[in-house]
C-alpha cells in the first residue's frame, strides 16, 4: 500500500503531519511522534510580538546611553541576556530537532504586520527548517478599516516573508474572507507554495468570577470538518500549490475524506492532544485497512477523486441546501 505523498515539494512517507501545538514544542514529544509514524512536524509558533519585543529591547539597551561615558559598559546587556531570548531558543530548538530526527521539520511564524520581524524567517531557514508556515490571523477591531485593507495587509506580509527565504512557504489561512478562493489565489501569487485549510483560532470566553475576557483552546472534533472539505474540494487543481487539510481531522475516515477532497496532507493537533502520539499508528493502520478493503493502491490514486471537479454532486460544495440536509437528518 503506497501511502507516500508530496507536500511543499517534500516527499513524505504518508499524509499525516503534526500541526503546531504543545506536542511539537519539545524534542522528546517530536521524537515520539516520529516513532509512531508521523511524516512531518510543524513546530510550535514563534509570535510577531515576541520577536518585536526582543528587537525593541536590544535597540533600547544599545542606544539608551549612547551619549554616556564609554567606560560605563554595565549599561549594555550581558551575553546571557541575548542567549535567553525566546527567538534564539527557537533557533536552537530547530537545530537540535533536525539533528535528532529524520523527518521534515517546518518552522512556524505567527504574525500579520509586514514589520522588521519578517526578516527572522531567514534565520529559521539558516537554522535548518525544511519549510516555513506563516500563521496569519488578524482581527480588525476598527469599524473604519475596510476588508480591502485587511486583505492587503495579509498579502504584503506573505510577500515580505517570501523575500527573505528560499525554502517553501506555507500560509495558514482562515475561513473569514469574503472570497476564500480569491484570497488563496492572491497568496500563491504573493509567493505561497502551500495553503493550510483552515486556521483554528482560540475561543473567546468570559470569566464570570474574575469578570474578565479569556482565550481558551479550541479543541475540535470531526464535526468541524465541513469547511475544510468544502474548500479543499473547491481549490483542488485550481492553483499551483500544495493543500493541507487542518481543522476537524480526528480519524482515518477524516483523513480519507480530506485526501479525496483534494488535500495533499492533513495536519493533526486536537486528536493528538486528546489521545497522545500513539494515535498516529491507529490512524495509519485504519487507512491501510480501508484502502485494502476498497482496492486502492495509493494515496495518489484517491487524491481529489471527490473534489468539485470530479464529484457527481457539485451542489454539495456550491449550495447551502439546508432544507435538504435537515430532511435527511430527520429521516
Amino acid at each position: 500500500m503506497e501511502l507516500t505523498t508530496t507536500y511543499l515539494g517534500l516527499e513524505l512517507k504518508n499524509p499525516l503531519i503534526a500541526s503546531a501545538s504543545p506536542l511539537t514544542a519539545s524534542l522528546d514529544s517530536i521524537k515520539k511522534l516520529e516513532e509512531n509514524g508521523i511524516a512531518a512536524v510543524i513546530m510550535h509558533s514563534l509570535f510577531e510580538e515576541e520577536i518585536n519585543h526582543e528587537i525593541h529591547q536590544i535597540d533600547h539597551f544599545l542606544h539608551i546611553h549612547s551619549d554616556s561615558n564609554a567606560e560605563a559598559t554595565s549599561y549594555l546587556p550581558s551575553e546571557v541576556d541575548f542567549d535567553n531570548l525566546n527567538s534564539e531558543q527557537y533557533l536552537e530548538e530547530i537545530r537540535k530537532i533536525k539533528g535528532a530526527t529524520q523527518i521534515p521539520i517546518i518552522a512556524s511564524l505567527n504574525g500579520v504586520s509586514a514589520g522588521g520581524w519578517v526578516k527572522y524567517a531567514k534565520k529559521l531557514q539558516e537554522a535548518g527548517a525544511d519549510a516555513l508556515e506563516l500563521n496569519i490571523t488578524y482581527i480588525p477591531t476598527s469599524i473604519d478599516m475596510g476588508g480591502n485593507a485587511v486583505e492587503q495587509m495579509y498579502i504584503d506580509t506573505v510577500a515580505k516573508v517570501k523575500e527573505h527565504i528560499s525554502i517553501p512557504l506555507n500560509v495558514k489561512m482562515n475561513a473569514y474572507f469574503s472570497s476564500p478562493a480569491n484570497m488563496a489565489k492572491r497568496f500563491v501569487e504573493a509567493g505561497a507554495n502551500g495553503l493550510t485549510i483552515f486556521d483554528n483560532p482560540a475561543r473567546v470566553d468570559v470569566d464570570l468570577e474574575l469578570l474578565t475576557a479569556l482565550q481558551r483552546a479550541n479543541i475540535t472534533s470531526s464535526t468541524h470538518l465541513s469547511e475544510t472539505l468544502r474548500w479543499c474540494a473547491i481549490l483542488y487543481k485550481k492553483l499551483p500549490c500544495s493543500l493541507c487539510a487542518n481543522t476537524g481531522i480526528h480519524s482515518a475516515e477524516d483523513v480519507l475524506k480530506a485526501i479525496m477532497s483534494g488535500a495533499d496532507v492533513v495536519a493533526l493537533a486536537s486528536v493528538l492532544l486528546m489521545k497522545g502520539e500513539s494515535e498516529v499508528v491507529t490512524i495509519l493502520n485504519e487507512i491501510t485497512q480501508w484502502m485494502e478493503k476498497y482496492e486502492y493502491d495509493s494515496i495518489t490514486q484517491m487524491k481529489g477523486s471527490i473534489s468539485l471537479a470530479h464529484t457527481d454532486n457539485p451542489a454539495a460544495y456550491e449550495r447551502n441546501s439546508y432544507m435538504y440536509a435537515l430532511q435527511q437528518y430527520r429521516r
